[in-house]
């Protein structure tokens, strides 16, 4: 007679991971002038009006965004293969570390920056550069755990999959609680962070995302499931 594995707690985690990408976002566009540290897709965009002079576009902050989401996925990359094997909590553990860590040293960093001025440059840079590796990091993790609709991230294709699946479409609504609840996450984690990136400033919405990645990690990790093998 078997028992029945217990239900993976990452789809409940990577919700709350969805939550602290809206605070990043409002922190980088609605403090850092208009750049994504969260996402690169935007920066893409932002760096082609910048390139044709467009003006409140800025070249230096969406490369250095850019680079630093590049540098955090290689890192997260390289510890994501040295965890294969060895139990998945582990694995969760350094990442939320890494993740949480950097918000954190973002969050000091922020102590002397004036969102009004943008400046000082040093501040604004370290800034970006900072959530962008943590960003970058948890990108390349995410995407090695392979959970379907839940990237933390994008929801370019969990909006596409959501209609292109749904009844009306002729599907049979897969995963459809799931990407509704990535979109839902998101939102009120950019409603939550604009609050208070507009009320507070940037380093409690720094702090409150560093303490969420690691409290959710750490209750994943006291789930049987995260005993198991990672696979990366």
């Amino acid at each position: 007679m078997t028992m029945d594995r217990a239900p993976s707690p990452l789809p409940w985690l990577l919700l709350l991971l969805s939550v602290t990408t809206g605070l990043v976002d409002a922190i980088s566009v609605l403090g850092l002038g208009k750049v994504f540290t969260a996402n690169m897709t935007g920066n893409i965009v932002f760096l082609g009006f910048a390139a044709v002079g467009t003006p409140g576009f800025h070249a230096p902050s969406y490369l250095v965004a850019i680079l630093a989401f590049l540098i955090g996925a290689l890192v997260a990359g390289r510890v994501g293969r040295g965890h294969a094997g060895l139990p998945l909590r582990r694995w969760l553990l350094v990442a939320a570390l890494v993740e949480a860590s950097l918000l954190w040293i973002a969050a000091g960093v922020a102590t002397g920056f004036e969102m009004v001025r943008q400046s000082p440059d040093g501040h604004l840079y370290a800034i970006i550069a900072l959530t962008g590796i943590a960003m970058g990091f948890r990108n390349a993790t995410i995407r090695s755990l392979k959970v379907p609709d839940l990237t933390t991230t994008v929801l370019t294709l969990t909006l596409a999959g959501l209609a292109a699946d749904s009844a009306m479409a002729g599907g049979g609504n897969p995963n459809m609680a799931r990407r509704i609840g990535s979109v839902v996450a998101i939102l009120l984690g950019a409603a939550l962070g604009a609050w208070l990136v507009m009320g507070h400033g940037l380093v409690l919405p720094l702090i409150l995302a560093g303490a969420l990645v690691l409290i959710g990690t750490i209750a994943c990790m006291i789930h049987p499931e995260a005993a198991r093998p990672a696979v990366s």
